[in-house]
């Protein structure tokens, strides 16, 4: 028996030695238990109802890896609390969960079938389907620009084209609360170039591409003339699919006329990759050389002039120009820094590529020209042209055909700044001083932590009267996305039922007036 500390009361002399016959005691009835072979077995947690049999798909199933080690009780390993054993035992947890949250947003390079990357629990892609086809606080659902603002002005032309964009009416097929079309907040979305319908692609904060077909009907809604229950399927099915191209936000969708059936996308996975709709394969076209490396791409791009070259910008101030033919042998990759803090957006002058306009944290928008390089090394850069400071730093920076660029900032502006004559004329090394914004226009652009920054994006190809209307849209923290000229005029406000939630990410059709927003809770809406 051990020896008594005469320094303890009478009291925790009696509860310590009632403690070591309670041990005693356990431990020898877990000896004639084990003994008599009557030790308990491990019971298994509740069965859960057996799943209705589904119909296997010829989808390949990728086996689940665990991400890290299983977690365990320090104190049934018989660590002691605020030892040093405890101690270093917490730090090889955290480092271990560390990697293990590295090894998850790790992006994946090589190709990537869709077949195999369809989101579970998603909807079915259809390979067969024929995808290309031939200021102050927001105050939800409040107006600011109604029928009287649409009939306000003199101009006939400025009145026919309010009308014409304020004609613009939710798909009618199904309304927004019903067209899911990513998992989670959409950050980036785009129209396909085809006209012959509404094909339009959303990247979600978790590297996942929805694609939407407003012209394909699921199978629920096909209905059996002889099915007595048929009546009971009025509600349409919307056809989305949806992809796991990335494992970090997609930052950015991008399409080109010189290969009709790709889709470019840029994440921040430090990647982009081009999907082939046709052949259905997706393909790493750029990443940095170490695959450790975090170089989190905000934008990409390609010129139309020049379809071998990808332009792209990360969240670390630098613009890179990747040319995809260069083997992968040789560096085919410049990265220029444009700037020490983050580039949110960039464009490239859709008919003069070596102009280029980026949008910074540093307050800055800043016009490029890419014909004349001065410096060496890591400090070559192409000449700056001109540069305009706003109060708050700007989200992004769009150029149009016309020559004009439009910029949302956090001062609650959007500017629109016009290069003389498209910027056509200027000669390398040509600057403009001083490079003041033609139209300012106030503009909410508070999106907080849970909404996508807001941006504009221009009409490629605008379809009206006289054909040379420059025009552009944008979320509205009221639940609407506003339409505006390109003289600062405000178009159309569009709205509509079922709409829950800001359609931060609003996007034009290159050449129909069709307009499609994206929620943060992965929902679409789509005026045409």
């Amino acid at each position: 028996m051990a020896k008594k500390d005469n320094s303890l009361s009478e009291y925790e002399l009696q509860r310590q030695e009632k403690i070591a016959k309670n041990q005693a005691l356990l431990k020898e009835l877990q000896l004639n238990a084990a003994s008599a072979g009557l030790a308990p077995k491990a019971t298994p947690s509740r069965a859960a109802p057996a799943a209705k049999s589904r119909k296997v798909t010829s989808r390949v199933k990728k086996e689940v890896q665990a991400l890290g080690p299983r977690r365990t009780s320090a104190r049934l390993q018989g660590i002691v609390a605020d030892s040093e054993v405890a101690k270093r035992k917490a730090e090889e947890d955290y480092e271990a969960h560390r990697e293990a949250d590295k090894v998850k947003r790790q992006r994946v390079s090589g190709d990537l079938k869709l077949g195999d990357v369809v989101v579970v629990g998603g909807q079915h892609w259809n390979q067969a389907g024929n995808w290309l086809g031939s200021v102050g606080p927001a105050q939800p659902y409040e107006r600011t620009f109604t029928d009287e603002d649409i009939q306000s002005t003199s101009n006939k032309e400025l009145r026919e084209l309010r009308e014409k964009m304020s004609g613009l009416a939710l798909w009618e097929d199904l309304e927004p609360s019903r067209i899911k079309i990513t998992p989670e907040r959409i950050y980036s979305m785009g129209f396909h170039p085809t006209r012959d319908k509404a094909l339009v692609f959303a990247g979600d904060k978790l590297g996942n591409l929805g694609l939407f077909d407003a012209s394909q009907a699921s199978p629920d809604q096909v209905k059996n003339e002889d099915d007595e229950d048929a009546d009971e399927l009025d509600e349409r099915t919307p056809a989305i699919t949806t992809f796991k191209l990335h494992t970090r936000t997609i930052s950015a969708i991008h399409f080109t006329p010189s290969e009709r059936s790709a889709v470019f996308t840029a994440s921040y996975d430090s990647s982009i990759r081009k999907l082939d709709l046709e052949k259905g394969i997706s393909t790493e076209i750029y990443a940095p050389a170490d695959p450790s490396a975090d170089e989190a791409v905000s934008g990409v791009q390609i010129p139309i002039a020049e379809p071998h070259l990808l332009y792209f910008t990360t969240l670390n101030g630098a613009f890179g120009i990747h040319d995809t033919r260069t083997s992968s042998s040789s560096p085919p990759t410049q990265l220029l820094q444009l700037s020490e803090k983050k580039i949110g957006g960039f464009s490239v002058q859709p008919l003069q590529p070596h102009l280029v306009a980026t949008a910074s944290l540093d307050r800055t928008i800043k016009l490029w020209d890419l014909r004349k390089m001065s410096g060496k090394g890591e400090n070559r850069l192409p000449v700056l042209i001109a540069e305009h400071e706003s109060k708050l730093s700007v989200s992004h920076a769009a150029f149009n055909a016309a020559g004009q660029i439009a910029t949302s900032s956090y001062d609650d502006t959007i500017k629109v700044y016009n290069l003389p004559g498209g910027g056509a004329s200027f000669i390398p090394g040509h600057t403009i001083e001083p490079f003041e914004p033609s139209a300012i226009i106030p503009h909410n652009n508070q999106t907080g932590r849970w909404v996508t920054i807001l941006r504009p994006h221009w009409q490629a190809m605008p379809t009206d009267v006289g054909g040379a209307a420059q025009r552009f849209c944008i979320g509205n923290m009221n639940r609407f996305v506003d339409v505006y000229a390109g003289t600062g005029e405000q178009l159309a406000q569009l709205g509509g039922g079922g709409i829950t939630a800001v359609p931060a990410v609003a996007v034009f059709h290159e050449g129909m007036d069709w307009v499609a927003g994206g929620t943060a809770s992965g929902k679409l809406a789509l005026w045409m």
